[in-house]
């Protein structure tokens, strides 16, 4: 009896039919340079939850086939404390060392920086970033995972114009991403009838005391004040905003969330006016809701889109590794329109309908005020 017991466990082996731990003989190496330190660091650690949730999807289910091989998937993630020079450095030491196919990267200056060099290098970027100029780079390895931020700019806008009125003040961070739209919101704001009384951006990753900051440009008067950057910061800079008087409308950069905002300020009452994108709490797809208490059990919170938006990008990327038979970065990239068309739909949390030929996803935009101490769920049109 032993000897048979042997003879099946020595065939399961060679067989690869063991068990999840025994199917995969090779292992997939994804990689990820973001903030894991600073004050950016829960946005961060935000991301890469969503990331390891989706490894753990696969290699729980026996690894990834592709073509003849079965993967094991291992996530290399690498500090750079939101540093594009750093995140630079990163990828180029994920590359050499580990042979990642795939980075992702959750910051504007850290795409822009891996794009200097990701196609000489064969990799892809899996940029979750919402920056329009990303994908306008035509970098033929570069994806763009978030919708694009136009429509958010005018649809902001027009709301806080009607509601509160035409002065705004700008108190948003200092990174890339923050400066691109603080560009685009000051740009369109002038062009929809309003001012720009004061302008005061501030280092959101470095600072948590902004009363000087704010306090500058509230003393101008603003109807609307304009803030963003990760959502812990940001809700330090409008709950000191409230603290010292302030009682106009905010305009949220897509990159902060209204309910992570809402755990910095002890509830939504201080948001009151605040217009940004929909948190994922809000949906109510059957999807969208299984993956909330799904991430509440394993994490004790409610996921953010960081999370969301990337544990769907991974996969994707996985499913269309599996189409092309094949790792290699640019047969990938030709897949994804079809790996997407094909995903599972418990996967597709924000229903995304395809990817554009410069490489965006294509996903219906939506925002989100509070109104009457609620987060109210309106749709942008295009």
């Amino acid at each position: 009896m032993k000897n048979l017991k042997a003879l099946a466990v020595a065939t399961a082996l060679a067989l690869g039919i063991g068990g999840p731990a025994l199917a995969a003989d090779k292992t997939l190496h994804i990689g990820f340079t973001g903030p894991l330190s600073g004050g950016a660091a829960l946005y961060g650690e935000n991301t890469l939850s969503g990331l390891r949730m989706a490894v753990e999807d696969v290699n729980e289910a026996g690894g990834l086939k592709i073509g003849e091989d079965t993967y094991q998937v291992e996530l290399i993630s690498l500090d750079d404390k939101y540093s594009p020079s750093q995140a630079a450095t990163n990828a180029k030491r994920l590359v050499k060392e580990s042979g990642v196919e795939a980075v992702f990267v959750p910051h504007t200056g850290g795409v822009f920086a891996l794009q200097d060099f990701n196609v000489e290098d064969d990799f892809l970027i899996m940029a979750y970033t919402s920056v329009p100029s990303v994908t306008a780079q035509k970098n033929p390895l570069t994806v763009r995972i978030p919708p694009e931020f136009s429509n958010y700019v005018d649809s902001f806008s027009d709301y806080a114009l009607e509601h509160y009125g035409k002065r705004l003040g700008v108190a948003g961070a200092t990174h890339e991403y923050a400066k691109i739209w603080t560009d685009m919101i000051t740009e369109a704001w002038k062009e929809k009838g309003g001012e720009i009384v004061a302008s005061n951006p501030m280092d959101y990753n470095k600072s948590t005391d902004f009363y000087t900051g704010v306090s500058r440009v509230i003393a101008e008067g603003p109807d609307v004040m304009f803030v963003g950057g990760a959502s812990e910061p940001t809700g330090l800079v409008i709950q000191q905003a409230r603290q010292l008087g302030f009682g106009g409308g905010f305009i949220v950069m897509d990159q902060a969330k209204l309910d992570e905002i809402a755990e910095v300020t002890g509830g939504l009452d201080m948001l009151e006016g605040a217009v940004g994108v929909v948190p994922l709490s809000e949906y109510d797809s059957e999807v969208a809701q299984a993956f909330v208490d799904r991430y509440k059990q394993a994490h004790g919170k409610v996921p953010g889109s960081e999370a969301a938006y990337n544990y769907l990008a991974f996969h994707v990327l996985a499913k269309a590794m599996q189409l092309a038979g094949s790792t290699e970065p640019t047969a990938v990239r030709a897949k994804m329109g079809e790996a997407i068309a094909v995903l599972e739909p418990k996967y597709n949390l924000y229903a995304i309908q395809g990817i554009t030929e410069d490489g965006g996803f294509i996903t219906p935009t939506t925002m989100a005020v509070v109104e009457d101490g609620k987060i109210v769920r309106k749709r942008v049109e295009e």
